[in-house]
């Protein structure tokens, strides 16, 4: 099942916060959505609950797309997506977790994983403008694989981590790399204003099937930029959810972007940064592909 933030009409982005306009659904498919085309179940409007992140702390997914059913109340094409989950109460993101980016860059290897956190307030969803800050040009890619919590915990074990995972989605870990090597701590080039895409969806373990064999390209420009699969990670699914719930509780909605394989543009020789009008894109098989177009923020 794929499971999908969005909003109903166009975002008003003069509120300050757009997210709060967002709904939340599943896709249904193209027989049931008629027409040939794949469709959305706006669960939102059809129960009591108002964001993903409710819905998956009641645990109710399946409860709800039998009482919801299958008829679309509105074609997937032409959507507008908000990012997956919308009021995360964590994002925690996951540093120089494949070898070739530990390579390129000369750092990791520590043995235990490098952890940073994001900010909902960064992100975007899939098919908004990823916003180039008009402080910095260097605004960089990150392909990578979201795991959202579906069940949360204090010192989860490995044997049973992945009994907490409600699905699987794909971000965009979009960096400001300037800002980032300011210092030691590079949470302000991981948290500029919609530089963090996240979506299009989350799909559900039981679609997705082998989990170590979903694999990342990034695109940029339609050029292949990033490309590695899951088995590649050097800390993977099971032991980020036992480390990070070493220190913190992880609760239902919280979002665990697993890091990036190698490729990223500052570390090619030339550095490749994002511009106006560039179209970066993260596939990951089989979930879909995450699309934002790229912007400058210029001075009004």
């Amino acid at each position: 099942m794929r499971w999908l933030s969005f909003y109903r009409t166009a975002p008003d982005h003069g509120q300050r916060s757009r997210y709060t306009q967002a709904t939340f659904g599943y896709v249904v498919p193209a027989g049931a959505a008629g027409e040939g085309q794949e469709g959305v179940v706006d669960v939102g409007a059809r129960s009591e609950f108002s964001t993903l992140r409710e819905a998956i702390a009641a645990d109710a997914l399946e409860q709800l797309v039998e009482q919801c059913g299958d008829q679309a109340d509105m074609p997937l094409q032409g959507l507008h997506f908000a990012p997956t989950i919308t009021d995360p109460k964590k994002i925690l993101c996951v540093g120089l977790n494949y070898k070739a980016h530990q390579e390129e860059t000369g750092r990791g290897g520590e043995g235990v994983p490098t952890v940073f956190v994001r900010f909902a307030a960064a992100q975007m969803g899939h098919g908004e403008a990823m916003v180039r800050p008009r402080e910095s040009a260097s605004l960089d890619f990150e392909g990578e694989i979201a795991m959202i919590i579906g069940r949360g915990g204090r010192r989860i074990t490995r044997q049973n981590a992945m009994d907490h995972v409600a699905g699987f989605g794909i971000y965009n870990d979009g960096s400001v790399r300037e800002y980032q090597r300011q210092t030691s701590q590079f949470t302000p080039g991981k948290n500029f204003a919609n530089t963090g895409g996240f979506g299009p969806w989350m799909m559900t373990k039981d679609e997705i099937g082998d989990l170590s064999q979903m694999e990342i390209t990034t695109r940029l420009n339609g050029e292949v930029m990033q490309n590695a699969t899951a088995d590649l990670l050097v800390h993977g699914f099971a032991e980020l959810i036992e480390f990070c719930s070493t220190f913190i509780e992880l609760e239902p909605g919280d979002v665990i972007v697993t890091g990036t394989p190698g490729g990223v543009g500052a570390a090619r020789k030339p550095p490749v940064f994002m511009d106006q009008g560039d179209l970066i894109e993260v596939e990951v098989k089989p979930i879909g592909t995450l699309t934002n177009p790229v912007v400058n923020d210029v001075q009004a």
